[in-house]
């Protein structure tokens, strides 16, 4: 493969979306959970609930910095890197990116503050409400982020005019066929960072003895949540894969790693995809069970991948990203349904009486959102290639022409920083999850647990 524009463009902005994208991935979800604190911090005057919620602001904060930082140096790329991108469908999305900016990061900078600092300062309804509209932002973000990739990947209400989009029904283009489904997909996805996030980080608490009360409320809170959101994630991506093969046939054949177009296609477990020899080598399968999930249909047809021979995406990191996705969302919803389950039978209990070995797992699994997210991510744009805009715009047409070196040089410089800075988050995190006293309310320093059960 050479390492030309188009090429070192897109690795550039794979590695700047890669980094992005978990910090939103957890602050969509997590200023929900504050929302939930705080609701029920006023409802009950229980002091555990005030100290889980100034904990995980103080991780949402953090968080959400980052992930505005990133995003900010993701959108100069659109013009760096695909001045193409923007020239043919700006008429589509910078009014998306602006009502993005508008409709919600506004709404999160104006009242970030007062969610922040205001905890003392205003009155507990005010900061109620400031929580709740930062949650409201966070969500209004993803709608209108998604909205524009949902369009990339099934474009409608448009008109072509002189190689450029322009648009002829806004609503046909913000509710295009693909964006209900990408928008639970995601929403979904969040839920579940979020919730293994602040279940390990509490788990980590436990093992090392530095749990609070709150660590025990929020502990219970995000393995409900999990265990809950789980499934209907199941349910949300059966919905998506139909809606793919409809609109975009070649990347299930993809995901699938199906050569020939066939009726009862067996389901892939495992195998080594071969692009050279057109097969699958090493293939361990199941009879007719591809057709059966993408179709509902034991003997449904499905495209194979030879009947879009110059206009289907590379194959191997498709397939591999759709297995470690679906392969890490199973191991999510096993030991979110064990662990919802031991802790059902101690609901009469004040504080949380796990197993070290289950803390161990819920610890070593506190960012398996991530990697699942990831892998769904890359299925989902690698399997869009070689297209931008689907059928319609490759995205060889929008690559710059700045030469070679300068983006390898770039690029070089974003991989040590993201690096860095990834390194030194969880270092953080784990730093806040084993010293909570420092991250803990004025008034309820003194009443901290030193340790778990204590």
């Amino acid at each position: 493969m050479e390492l030309d524009a188009l090429i070192l463009s897109r690795i550039q902005f794979a590695a700047n979306i890669s980094f992005h994208i978990l910090f939103p991935t957890i602050t969509i979800a997590l200023c929900w959970f504050l929302l939930f604190f705080r609701m029920r911090w006023v409802q009950t005057r229980d002091v555990a609930w005030e100290e889980a919620y100034y904990f995980w602001t103080k991780v949402f904060a953090l968080t959400f910095a980052l992930g505005v930082v990133s995003g900010i140096v993701m959108s100069f790329q659109f013009g760096t890197n695909w001045p193409g991108f923007m020239e043919r469908t700006g008429n589509i999305s910078g009014p998306l990116l602006g009502y993005e900016v508008l409709t919600a990061f506004f709404l999160e900078a104006s009242f970030l503050g007062i969610m922040l600092f205001g905890r003392s300062r205003v009155s507990e309804r005010a900061h109620l409400i400031a929580t709740f509209l930062v949650a409201i932002g966070t969500t209004m973000s993803a709608f209108w982020i998604l909205s524009l990739n949902s369009w990339m990947h099934t474009p409608a209400g448009y008109e072509l005019v002189n190689g450029q989009f322009i648009p002829t029904d806004w609503l046909a283009v913000v509710f295009n066929p693909s964006f209900p489904y990408r928008l639970a997909h995601v929403l979904l996805a969040s839920t579940l960072t979020a919730s293994f996030l602040i279940a390990g980080l509490c788990a980590w608490q436990l093992l090392k003895g530095s749990a609070t009360r709150g660590t025990h409320k929020a502990l219970r809170a995000a393995v409900f949540t999990a265990a809950a959101a789980m499934p209907l994630q199941f349910f949300a991506g059966d919905l998506h894969g139909l809606n793919t093969l409809e609109h975009q046939p070649a990347k299930v054949a993809a995901m699938e790693g199906i050569w020939e177009t066939q009726r009862g296609a067996p389901l892939t477990l495992f195998g080594i995809p071969d692009e050279t020899e057109r097969t699958t080598h090493f293939a361990i399968e199941i009879p007719k069970l591809a057709s059966l999930v993408l179709t509902h249909d034991l003997n449904g047809e499905i495209k194979g991948l030879n009947d879009f021979r110059g206009s289907h995406p590379p194959v191997a990191p498709v397939f591999y990203a759709f297995r470690v996705m679906v392969g890490v969302g199973t191991l999510m919803l096993f030991v979110a349904g064990w662990t919802a389950w031991r802790l059902w039978k101690q609901r009469r209990q004040t504080e949380v009486a796990l197993s070290r070995p289950l803390l161990w797992v819920l610890s070593g699994m506190a960012f398996s959102g991530w990697v699942a997210t990831l892998a769904g991510w890359y299925v989902t744009e690698i399997g869009r290639q070689p297209y931008l805009v689907y059928g319609l715009m490759r995205t060889s047409e929008a690559a710059t022409t700045v030469p070679p070196p300068y983006i390898a040089l770039t690029l070089t410089a974003y991989l040590l920083v993201y690096g860095l800075l990834l390194v030194t988050y969880v270092g953080v995190l784990k730093y806040m999850a084993e010293h909570p006293k420092e991250h803990a309310p004025e008034k309820s320093k003194g009443a901290l647990l030193g340790k778990a059960g204590v």
